[in-house]
Formats: structure tokens, sequence, C-alpha cells
């Protein structure tokens, strides 16, 4: 059975699954579907149009599935948050609805949303992804799964975030950032691949010395973006590196500039980026 507080407000047709608790002043709107062994705590908000599979944790002050902060968005509009498996949601963390009729805001399994963490309308995380304390995804973003977006970082509208791509702590970028790598710094720039990161999700020597050698001919040479990833098609193989192709191939805002090669656009020039003096 489920387990209510009697002060919390429970809407019309809410759907809540075997073992969901339900705590103190929490508010959970009409039409809200929610799976088995949920935790939904004191004082959070789970708003119309939201789908929350099994023993997810929605902690004090949450807000999940409210209206986009998007001025062009009429309240009417039907549209969702869907949201998976064993996804935690901690202090005052928000996930917001999407703003198209019939179309969703999605999040994967098994992610952290540290405090202050901020999910904006039309977004799609993956699976394992952390946004550590006040990290924020603006709205129409795409994150891959195992991306750690470190604190008080944030990326523009319609960005993408790679696959095991981290992100350091007051980073930003208007850029899209390619999976493998680290980025840090305003405007964030590639500084290496992600050995930890990789290690941990079980990628072997060999791919990761493959995605070493990708990393250096897109960022450390001389080469545009284009001649580089058809050098690396040459030089490079395993499915990592396919995938790290297949992803600035589809850049559309283009990719992250290197801490050390700078290249304005997908198809711009790259060239060496010494400081003197700063």
């Amino acid at each position: 059975m489920s387990e209510i507080h009697p002060t919390a407000l429970i809407g019309e047709g809410v759907e809540l699954g075997e073992g969901t608790t339900v705590g103190a002043y929490a508010v959970i709107e009409d039409g809200v579907k929610l799976g088995k062994g949920n935790r939904i705590w004191t004082r959070a908000f789970v708003g119309k149009g939201t789908t929350l599979g099994d023993e997810n944790e929605v902690h004090m002050g949450a807000v999940i599935g409210h209206l986009p902060q998007d001025v062009s968005f009429d309240p009417a509009t039907e549209t969702f948050t869907r949201i998976g498996n064993r996804n935690v949601f901690r202090e005052y963390s928000q996930v917001h609805r999407a703003t198209q009729p019939g179309t969703a805001t999605t999040i994967g399994d098994d992610n952290l949303f540290m405090a202050l963490s901020h999910v904006a309308h039309d977004c799609k995380v993956g699976n394992r992804v952390i946004l550590v304390n006040q990290a924020s995804l603006p709205g129409h973003c795409e994150v891959g799964d195992r991306v750690l977006m470190s604190g008080f970082t944030g990326i523009h509208q319609f960005c993408r975030i790679g696959r095991l791509a981290m992100v350091s702590a007051l980073s930003v970028s208007n850029k899209d950032l390619p999976p493998f790598f680290i980025f840090g710094g305003r405007p964030a720039r590639a500084e290496g691949v992600n050995v930890v990161g990789l290690r941990r999700a079980g990628l072997g020597a060999e791919a990761r010395q493959q995605l070493r050698d990708a990393f250096r001919l897109l960022y450390r040479s001389e080469l545009t973006i284009p001649e580089a990833v058809e050098k690396i098609e040459q030089e490079c193989s395993g499915p990592e590196v396919a995938e790290l192709i297949a992803f600035v191939r589809a850049s559309k805002r283009g990719i992250a500039l290197g801490a050390t090669v700078a290249a304005d656009s997908l198809g711009g020039k790259a060239h060496e980026r010494r400081r003197r003096g700063s």
C-alpha cells in the first residue's frame, strides 16, 4: 500500500504505485502517475503531466514537472515530464515540463540531481548522469549517459553534452561538448580525455588510447575540424571513436574549442592559441 501523510494534497486521477510514500505538505497535481516504491518528501511538488517510474526520490522543496520558464508558453498546452527509475532529486532541484503540444521533457534512469540543480523544458537526459549543486540545463538540451556536470556549471539552449563527458566546476559553454572528454573554463574548452570516467565505465586500455589519439587530432593539430574528423576515421578505430565522429558531424552549434587549439565553427580553421601576458 501507499503511505500518504494527511496534510499532503493529492489531485484527481493520481496513480500511486505500491510502496510509494508521500510526505507532509507535498503537492501532487491531477493525473500524475507514480510507479512503485517512490518517495515524495515533505513539501515536494510533482506537477500535472508527470510520470515517474519506480524507486525515485523527490526531496524537500524539489519541483518536478512544473510549467516551463518560457514567456511564449500557454499554460493550457498539454505537455509532459517523463522520468524513469531510481532517480534522486535533492533539495530544491527543478525539472520543468516541455513546451510543444504532446511533447515531453525526458529523464532516464539512475540519475542524481543535487540541490538547486535545474533541468529546463524540452531537455533529454540519459542514464547515470550527475548534476552537482546548482548545475543548470536550459531548454532543449541533450545530455548523454554518465555525464558529470560539476557545481555551478551551465550550457546554452539547444546544446548537447556527449556520453561520459565531464564539465568542471564553474564552467559554461555555448557549444556542444563531445563525448569522453573533460571540459573546463568560461567558455569551456576541451582539456583532455576523461580517463577516470572511462575506466569506471569499463572501457579498456585500447579504447582509452584510441580516444587519446582522436583527441590529439581533434584538438592538438592544425587541421580544420572536418580534416581532423577524416584523419580520425583513417587512424583511429573502435565504437567509441565512431560515436565521437558521429557526434561532431551532427553538431549544429559547433563543438567547444580546445585548451590550446581554437575552432570557430564546425568548418572553421583550427589554429594555435597561446596567451601571452594573461
